[in-house]
């Protein structure tokens, strides 16, 4: 039931912006403010002291900080999509590879944690929704070829399960799984209040923004 919820968010989003073409950026703003307010809160309530008590704090600590610099160096690729932005000419008909695997690298990654802690699961899946009609509005509107941005989807929607289910199987991840999860959440830590702050135009919060943000948190810690 896992691995069926993470991949038909994502592909029930790519069908919803193939069917409706949404134009109104404000609702995915606030979607994205949403999420990103889940996504932190269920971060810091539930991973963060799951992982504290399993290994020496510093340790950890540095894993987290190797963590936001892996997204950081991922970024550079992607573009910023996993956090809402696809910076990308949609005139190019060219497949873009390095914004197909940086994104699968990061979604494998977001699949490691919900092996052991279930509750992840949602702010993983509320953060996958607008990130993945996001990148279906950029795949629909591009010149890229129609099959081509089917697979795209179809792979990406599999590699969250992907990770999820080498976190299960692979005895290397199971035995380092504190310092993993630790690396896992600095890429979360790093997305998440990047989409905070990037969520509005001119970097400003609004009473609409505020609500989803405080919304988010509230619904996070009562999980």
């Amino acid at each position: 039931m896992t691995y069926i919820l993470l991949i038909t968010s994502v592909l029930l989003s790519f069908g919803f912006v193939v069917l409706t073409r949404p134009k109104r950026k404000e609702v995915l703003r606030l979607l994205l403010a949403f999420s990103g307010s889940f996504l932190l809160a269920l971060t810091l309530f539930e991973l963060l002291p799951e992982v504290y008590s399993q290994a020496d704090p510093k340790t950890i600590g540095i894993f987290v900080m190797f963590g936001i610099l892996l997204q950081i160096f991922l970024e550079f690729f992607s573009k910023g999509a996993e956090h809402g932005h696809v910076h990308l000419n949609k005139e190019e008909s060219k497949f873009p590879w390095l914004l197909f695997i940086s994104l699968c690298v990061h979604a494998f990654l977001e699949g490691i944690p919900i092996h052991q802690n279930n509750t992840i699961l949602y702010g993983i899946l509320v953060h996958k929704i607008p990130i993945a009609i996001i990148l279906s509005i950029f795949l629909v509107g591009s010149k890229i070829n129609n099959i081509y941005g089917v697979l795209f989807m179809v792979f990406f929607s599999l590699m969250t399960p992907f990770g999820s289910y080498a976190a299960s199987k692979f005895d290397f991840i199971s035995s380092y799984s504190a310092p993993i999860t630790a690396l896992v959440i600095g890429v979360f830590l790093h997305i998440s209040t990047v989409i905070l702050f990037e969520s509005s135009e001119g970097h400003t919060f609004n009473i609409r923004k505020l609500t989803a943000i405080v919304l988010g948190t509230t619904i996070a810690y009562f999980l």
